[in-house]
């Protein structure tokens, strides 16, 4: 099991894509595991054959430990001595027949290790072990057997190094990054090698990924088909075991989104001193607006509702008032003011609540951030949402009204000062031009951190989130 998170000790494995006996290649996904934040497809980094599946789907599996073995020569398994055993930490176990000429031969091409990372090509010589037997010795835990096939050219074994297994190990000039710093770097289109490290040991952290690819003009943003909204997805589910219908309880294991939910909640409501505000207000002509955009030709082909045009009233109400997208630094004592927006939206999926978030949304026009937002609504539902996707938020919308709640006090995401949540848009009577008349009515509510958001500077911000749906022409005025 790889690390395939920053701090993540286990993962649950969801599905086998493979099963005993199947033929895989390097790159081939052969399972899908759930971490505390998202799922996550591995690929194999070997050629050869499945021998066994060593972990059923369901199992919650330490990193480090085998999970799979794979027969990467075909032929008779070797016996070896306990030292040169795989150690408990190699993520994929795996076997070959090695002759001595071989082993001591440099290993030629990419060595396939964890996660399909490659990594150099290592100096270490091994002894040259006892010839092969008709029938292989017992084996380990971590040692996978193989099946008998004598071949004429076997592949070298890869060495298993657990610091070579995680990106780690040294190379002829390669940038050391953990696998998901490099799968970061290549979501953002950065290559590694013009990186300046920061890590200790020279390790490229996230951080220098995100300050090597800022300058980079933000890509154009392709419309993909129109979705529905994130949050009219099903409820968050927990999986129960059968129970009779008389059972007067059911315990359900807290593991994967949920427990990681669950501690950065408390975590939060127990660090960030919560202040909460609401505001109720006309947002007929906003409601106007959305019917005049779906009709329209500049939108067509977008998904456009009133979370898009909330969205966009949130992020000119931060360029407004700057001070409320920030972070608080407790190691450092400071605050942190944040110069972009990565917006986050809440989600309800069936593996729990996500809030994946769109880079740079403060520099997106309309139709882009509508792309942005079926991107990221597609994505979420699909169980496809990577870790990098729900890091670096400064700022999170949560739209309750969908389940027709008029309004809440949401928990601010870790890390970030405020959120924010929207209640149902309902037709109320309400006092328009002195008279009471059928409007549509919503109620907004903002969680902040009072110790870097002062209430003025709240009940600023909100406001003027209200004021640019009550009067959307705001959004251009304002802007």
């Amino acid at each position: 099991m790889p690390d395939v998170g920053e701090g993540l000790t286990e993962a649950e494995i969801l599905k086998w894509y493979v099963q005993p006996g199947d033929t895989v290649e390097d790159g081939q996904v052969v399972c899908e595991v759930e971490t505390a934040k998202a799922a996550v497809e591995l690929p194999i980094p070997f050629d050869g054959t499945v021998h066994e599946l060593l972990f059923p789907e369901g199992t919650t599996v330490d990193v480090g430990q085998v999970i799979i073995s794979v027969n990467v020569g075909g032929g008779a398994a070797p016996e070896a001595p306990a030292a040169e055993a795989a150690p408990a930490a190699a993520p994929v176990a795996a076997a070959a027949p090695a002759p001595a000429a071989a082993e001591e031969a440099a290993p030629q091409g990419r060595t396939p290790v964890l996660v399909g990372y490659g990594v150099a090509a290592s100096s270490t010589k091994r002894r040259a072990r006892k010839p092969a037997q008709d029938t292989a010795p017992a084996a380990p835990a971590q040692a996978a057997p193989v099946a008998p096939a004598p071949v004429a050219a076997p592949a070298p074994v890869p060495v298993s190094v657990p610091e070579q297994l995680n990106g780690h190990g040294p190379g002829a000039g390669r940038p050391l990054a953990k696998p998901p710093v490099r799968k970061l770097a290549k979501d953002l289109g950065v290559d590694l090698a013009t990186v300046t490290p920061t890590g200790p040991d020279g390790i490229i952290t996230r951080e220098d990924v995100h300050a090597a690819a800022a300058p980079a003009p933000a890509p154009a943003v392709e419309a993909p088909a129109p979705v529905a909204e994130p949050v009219t997805a099903p409820a968050p589910v927990q999986t129960a075991p059968a129970v009779s219908a008389d059972a007067r309880e059911t315990r359900v294991p807290v593991k994967g989104v949920r427990k990681a939910t669950a501690a950065a909640m408390v975590g939060s409501a127990f660090t960030a001193p919560h202040v909460t505000e609401f505001v109720t207000f006309d947002i007929t002509r906003t409601m106007r607006l959305v019917d005049e955009l779906k009709a329209g030709t500049d939108m067509a082909g977008l998904r456009v509702n009133p979370l898009l045009l909330i969205a966009k009233a949130v992020l000119v109400a931060v360029k407004r008032n700057p001070e409320i997208n920030a972070a608080w630094d407790e190691a450092a004592q400071e605050i942190v003011l944040k110069h972009y927006v990565n917006l986050g939206i809440a989600a309800a999926t069936p593996r729990g609540l996500l809030v994946p978030n769109i880079k740079d949304a403060h520099a997106q026009t309309l139709p882009e951030l509508s792309a942005s937002l079926s991107e990221l609504i597609s994505t979420a539902r699909e169980g496809k949402t990577t870790p990098a996707a729900m890091q670096g938020g400064t700022f999170t919308i949560t739209n309750v009204g969908v389940f027709g709640v008029d309004t809440g006090t949401p928990i601010l995401n870790p890390g970030e000062s405020a959120i924010l949540a929207v209640g149902a848009i309902k037709l109320q009577p309400w006092v328009h031009k002195g008279k009471v008349k059928p409007r549509q009515v919503t109620t907004l509510a903002l969680s902040f951190d009072h110790r870097l958001v002062d209430g003025e500077l709240g009940s600023k911000f909100l406001a003027d989130v209200a004021a640019i749906l009550e009067q959307p022409k705001r959004l251009i005025t304002w802007a």
